[in-house]
């Protein structure tokens, strides 16, 4: 699975990656602060593409914001959202919760990589220890996670033109890991590579197969994971420090035993 990654790319390098006119950009995008520690419910950057409305064979790519969580247009509520944060590739296009959204409304959810944990040899308590490593593109370039999105209609909020009215919300594909990592995690996010862009955004292409046909796990090499604090593991920790690497002796900080206060005696 994907629980978790790390996002911090400036808006305007998304912008020239993904091809978008600097008017499409919503000013949520803008307003949204680097996050080193995306987790489910969190708002996160994706890449659409809709259908121009007056030009119906139209479409306008976009970069906007979408809480992290899939519910349906069809949901009663929106608690679904905190069971559909992936959608495994082997049965996306026939899962009622995620096969409308696989035909017609596909996004790219760019990152700077993501996380996932070991379970170690290490145990405490008679439990494996957990060690979580970070996952990124060797390259250090973006790594575009294939995503799907939902709109769902607020029928709380009375005026149907507000924004407040309607929810979009997105979950991330997943695969079976490649051999490399999956000596990490047996899942992993499916990608999209830089040439498939326009394919697998372009809402008018429905068919599942080729659809399917698009996406494939990152090649060996691609990717690169390091270990990294025990930090992250937490949702109250933030900061660029949750990507670096633990040094070669693997020492965690979080691990450290707190000094004691310092007194005097008179």
């Amino acid at each position: 699975m994907c629980g978790r990654y790390a996002s911090s790319r400036d808006p305007a390098d998304l912008v020239v990656e993904f091809e978008i006119e600097a008017g499409n950009v919503r000013e949520s995008v803008q307003e949204l602060p680097d996050n080193y520690n995306v987790a489910p419910t969190d708002q996160v950057i994706a890449v659409v593409e809709r259908t121009n409305r007056e030009v119906p064979d139209e479409t306008v790519r976009k970069l906007t914001t979408v809480k992290w969580g899939l519910v349906p247009s069809w949901a009663k509520d929106t608690s679904i959202g905190n069971r559909l944060i992936n959608a495994r590739m082997e049965t996306v296009a026939e899962k009622p919760a995620f096969k409308k959204a696989f035909a017609t409304r596909r996004c790219i959810l760019p990152a700077d990589g993501y996380y996932e944990w070991y379970k170690s040899e290490q145990k405490v308590n008679g439990k494996p220890v957990k060690q979580p490593y970070f996952i990124r593109p060797a390259d250090g370039g973006v790594l575009a996670m294939a995503g799907l999105y939902e709109i769902w209609r607020d029928k709380t909020v009375e005026d149907p033109d507000s924004d407040e009215a309607w929810l979009w919300t997105c979950t991330v594909l997943t695969t079976t890991a490649t051999d490399d990592l999956g000596r990490i995690h047996d899942r992993m996010p499916l990608l999209v590579e830089r040439e498939r862009y326009d394919a697998w955004l372009d809402p008018l292409s429905s068919d599942p197969d080729d659809l399917l046909d698009l996406l494939v796990p990152a090649a060996p090499g691609r990717l690169e994971a390091y270990a990294v604090s025990k930090a992250v593991s937490s949702v109250k920790n933030n900061g660029p420090h949750l990507i670096e690497p633990l040094p070669p002796d693997g020492a965690d900080p979080v691990d450290k035993p707190e000094e004691p206060e310092e007194t005097t005696l008179f």
